[in-house]
C-alpha cells in the first residue's frame, strides 16, 4: 500500500495542486460574538475567548467545516486545519493551553469530514488534509528585551514540547500532511521539525512535511535575518519533505525573485501561497482574485511552483480563479 507521501508525489507528477485560502478572513465574515466563541462548554471560562479561532473547532465546528467546504467547492486539493495558533504557547493567551490535543484533534477531524465528503462525491482526484503548525507568538532567535540581547522568553525544549503536542493531535485526528508554515524564525521551525520527527519515530508513523517560510522585507530575509537560500539550507535536513516554499510575506508580486531563487535551488517540490497583496492602512487586503491569479499564472508559466494557493485576505473567490489558471498544467 502506497504511503501518503508517495500518493502526493504521484499526483504532483501530473498536475499542480491547489491549497485553500485564508481561514481567519472567512471566520471574520461570520461576525462572531464572545458568546459564539464560548458556546455552552466555555460559558464560565475566566478569560475572554473572542479571537481564539482555534476554540471554534470545539464550539462552532459546523462553521469551520463550512469554510473548508467553501474552499473545496472552489477547487482546493489541500485543506489546512484551523490550528495556526494551536500550540500551548499561543493558546495560553486565552487560558486554553490545556486543550491543545483536543483542539488539534477536533480541527483535523473537521477538515477530514469535509475532505472525505468531497472525495466520496468525486473520486477522480484525491483531496488532502494538511495539519497547520504556525510559528507561535514567541521567537527562539531574537530577544524580546532590547536591553538584554541574550534573553529568551522560551527555550528550545519548551518549543519542541509545544509542537509535539500539536502534531500528535493533528496526526491522530486524521491529517495527511503536516504544514509548518509562516516561518519567520528558522529556529522555531527546527523545533517543529524535531518534534514531528520525534513523534513519528516513537510511533512508527510516516507523514509528509510541507515547510513554508515567510519573507518580511524586500531584501528577501526572514524576521530572524536569513536569506531565502539560508532558510532553505537550514531546514533541508528534515525527513519526508514534500515541498518547500513561501507563504504570507509581501504579496505575490513582491515575492517573485525569492520564489524564483528557491525554485532554482530546492530539490523538492516548491509551493507559494501569498497574501492578497499588501494590507492597506486599515490592515485589510484589497487585491482582487483576478489580480492575484494573474500574478500566480505568470509564476506558474515560469515554472516556479508545483503547489499554489492563498494566505491572508484570500477567499474562495481567489482560490477559484487560481484553480482556473493552473488547470491542465
Amino acid at each position: 500500500m502506497k504511503s501518503k507521501l508517495d500518493i502526493l508525489k504521484d499526483v504532483l507528477k501530473t498536475r499542480i495542486l491547489v491549497f485553500d485560502g485564508a481561514m481567519g478572513t472567512l471566520i471574520q465574515r461570520h461576525m462572531l460574538t464572545e458568546k459564539d466563541f464560548r458556546g455552552e462548554r466555555f460559558k464560565e471560562h475566566p478569560k475572554d475567548l473572542k479571537g481564539n479561532n482555534e476554540i471554534l473547532n470545539l464550539t462552532q465546528p459546523e462553521i469551520i467545516c463550512d469554510i473548508h467546504r467553501a474552499y473545496l467547492d472552489a477547487g482546493a486539493d489541500i485543506i489546512s486545519t484551523n490550528t495556526f495558533n494551536g500550540t500551548a504557547i499561543s493558546l495560553a493567551d486565552y487560558g486554553t493551553q490545556d486543550l491543545v490535543y483536543e483542539v488539534n484533534h477536533a480541527a483535523a477531524q473537521n477538515a477530514r469530514t469535509a475532505v472525505d465528503e468531497y472525495n466520496l462525491k468525486d473520486k477522480t482526484k484525491p483531496r488532502f488534509v494538511a495539519g497547520s503548525l504556525g510559528p507561535t507568538n514567541k521567537t527562539l532567535s531574537i530577544s524580546p528585551d532590547v536591553n538584554d540581547p541574550g534573553f529568551r522568553s522560551i527555550t528550545f525544549e519548551e518549543m519542541v514540547k509545544a509542537y509535539y503536542e500539536q502534531a500528535e493531535g493533528l496526526i491522530e485526528g486524521g491529517a495527511d500532511i503536516l504544514l509548518i508554515e509562516t516561518i519567520f524564525d528558522t529556529l522555531n521551525a527546527k523545533a517543529a521539525i524535531y518534534a514531528v520527527e520525534e513523534y513519528l519515530q516513537g510511533t512508527g508513523k510516516e507523514i509528509p512535511l510541507i515547510i513554508s517560510g515567510t519573507i518580511v522585507d524586500l531584501s528577501g530575509r526572514t524576521l530572524s535575518g536569513q536569506t531565502t537560500e539560508a532558510f532553505f539550507i537550514s531546514i533541508s535536513h528534515a525527513k519526508n519533505i514534500l515541498s518547500v516554499g513561501l507563504n504570507c510575506s509581501l504579496g505575490a508580486a513582491q515575492m517573485r525573485p525569492f520564489l524564483e531563487e528557491l525554485s532554482n535551488i530546492a530539490p523538492y517540490y516548491v509551493h507559494v501561497y501569498p497574501n492578497a497583496g499588501l494590507p492597506n492602512e486599515m490592515g485589510e487586503y484589497d487585491e482582487t482574485a483576478e489580480t492575484t491569479s494573474s500574478i500566480l499564472k505568470e509564476f506558474g508559466e515560469s515554472g516556479f511552483y508545483n503547489l499554489v494557493g492563498g494566505c491572508c485576505g484570500t477567499t474562495p473567490g481567489h482560490i477559484c480563479k487560481v484553480r482556473e489558471v493552473v488547470d491542465g498544467k
